[in-house]
């Protein structure tokens, strides 16, 4: 392979649509359940959330499989090898806990609880796991806690591209925006 200056389209489609779907849902995850009287009382916006977070699990499968088969652009030589390594694992991070780890605790809790989640509007997964009534607190406090986290990650994740971009002056916000660079599938 080919090392590019930019991601491919496909990898900035998905980058971009699964951001976007995360700080959505983020946003009405969060007006669910700290506006639960105002926003929520008839626990639309939590339906909402499920259905559409829910969609990170199929993306983050197809987003996976692209990463390993398509070289992204190299970091800048500018950045020393402990930032690049710190980079690296940011990314993972991101992946395991933020795309994977949200939508998979959501989806448990959902199961505990023995409450439904339509995957896109359009079908029912299946639980998880049984009804665990004694669970579904616990699990309501771990994806909270977790949300609050992946916020903070998500956060600095805009941060650090905003200080490539504005203070380093490098390519690395350039080589993930849309129409930038050769467009390959």
């Amino acid at each position: 392979m080919t090392q590019s200056h930019s991601y491919t389209a496909t990898a900035k489609i998905l980058h971009w649509l699964m951001a976007f779907i995360w700080i959505f849902v983020w946003i009405i995850g969060m007006m669910a359940v700290y506006g639960r009287d105002t926003f929520n009382p008839q626990h639309g916006l939590t339906i909402l959330h499920k259905a559409v977070a829910s969609t990170l699990l199929a993306l983050i499968v197809i987003r996976i499989i692209w990463r390993l088969t398509h070289t992204p652009p190299a970091l800048p030589n500018t950045m020393s090898k402990h930032m690049q390594q710190m980079a690296k694992l940011g990314h993972l991070a991101l992946y395991l806990l933020a795309l994977i780890g949200m939508p998979l605790s959501g989806w448990l809790l959902s199961s505990f609880a023995n409450k439904p989640v339509l995957f896109a509007g359009l079908f029912t997964l299946p639980p998880l796991t049984g009804p665990q009534p004694e669970y579904t607190g616990l699990m309501r406090e771990i994806h909270t806690y977790l949300g609050w986290f992946c916020g903070l990650m998500v956060a600095g994740h805009i941060l650090v591209a905003l200080k490539h971009h504005f203070i380093d002056k490098d390519n690395v916000l350039i080589s993930m925006a849309p129409d930038h660079g050769k467009h390959k599938k």
